[in-house]
């Protein structure tokens, strides 16, 4: 699914940069060598870069365990 449709940003793209870039939405799109165009995206955008470094670091608990 795409996330930003001005960068062709797709979700699965979007969460394997959270996980290799600190920061919200736009320093991940740097990371990705793009900037937000009309911005519409950046919320949702936030919200799955949340939700992957949630999903990772509760994963890395669990491997700990």
């Amino acid at each position: 699914m795409y996330v930003c449709i001005c960068n062709a940003i797709r979700d699965n793209v979007l969460r394997d940069a959270a996980l290799r870039c600190e920061g919200d939405a736009e320093a991940v799109y740097r990371f990705l060598g793009k900037k937000p165009q009309c911005g519409q995206c950046l919320d949702e955008a936030d919200e799955l870069i949340a939700e992957e470094r949630a999903l990772a670091a509760m994963a890395g608990e669990l491997l700990a365990d």
